[in-house]
């Protein structure tokens, strides 16, 4: 043992603070170690039970509702007749709404695509781990950040319009069919832009909440915000021809 290395009893029982350290047990004394609360839970068995009971909650309520519910199916098909429109199921309406905008080729190959290689690909990048604001040490970067929304409308027009521009349609269906997939980026691109003007340190819990959002939090935002959108525009407004009709119109 060197000099420099000195050796203090003093009252300790933190593991993670002094994880070098002597303990004087005696008989009256118990080696329990006091540590603070911590929010996180072992994968086994505590994350894992509560997985499966999640599980078996969502297969009962599946069942139960099958039971109580016929499914709401058309017709036996008629290869004579095709009926207008026709629509995938929900689930797909999405991508379907996705092919009135794109051609074919973006809408069904590239753009599912993309979103499937960067679902296998992200995860093995080491992007904002600690899960920091986007504002956090990037004063520098903040117009480039901003300018995302602007670049992202930019690139919806550039493939969106040659599409839209064929056939006869009325003005109104040509203003709601620019204007309604653009939305979802513009209100997510404006709470990125609010969230700049905010602090961490801020006295109000929302702006301090919005401030602290990290980058992915701003790209999952927008990707679901983007896909309820075209599946409800899809579900709900699309008819005949696949022009805008009010939900409450046969």
């Amino acid at each position: 043992m060197s000099e420099e290395t000195k050796l203090q009893a003093e009252l300790q029982s933190d593991v993670r603070k002094n994880p070098v350290r002597i303990a004087f047990i005696t008989r009256r004394t118990s080696p329990h170690v006091r540590t603070e609360a911590d929010t996180r839970v072992m994968t086994y068995p505590a994350a894992l039970a509560r997985f499966i009971i999640a599980v078996e909650l969502a297969v009962l309520i599946l069942v139960w509702w099958s039971l109580v519910a016929n499914a709401p199916l058309e017709g036996i098909a008629d290869p004579m007749h095709t009926p207008n429109p026709a629509k995938a199921p929900w689930y797909f309406l999405g991508l379907q709404e996705l092919l009135h905008y794109f051609p074919p080729v973006v809408a069904g190959v590239l753009i599912p695509g993309l979103v499937v290689a960067a679902l296998i690909v992200i995860p093995y990048f080491n992007i904002n781990i600690e899960g920091r604001s986007i504002w956090a040490k990037a004063s520098h970067r903040r117009w480039v950040i901003a300018s995302l929304p602007v670049f992202a409308g930019a690139i919806f027009l550039l493939f969106a319009l040659p599409q839209l521009s064929h056939g006869a349609v009325p003005v109104v269906d040509r203003v709601l069919d620019l204007t309604i997939p653009v939305v979802p980026t513009l209100i997510v691109g404006g709470g990125l832009l609010l969230s700049s003007r905010f602090s961490a340190e801020s006295p109000r819990p929302f702006q301090r909440w919005l401030a602290e959002r990290p980058l992915s939090f701003w790209i999952m935002t927008w990707f679901m915000v983007e896909l309820i959108v075209l599946t409800a525009v899809g579900t709900f407004f699309r008819g005949p021809g696949w022009y805008w009709v009010l939900p409450w119109r046969s």
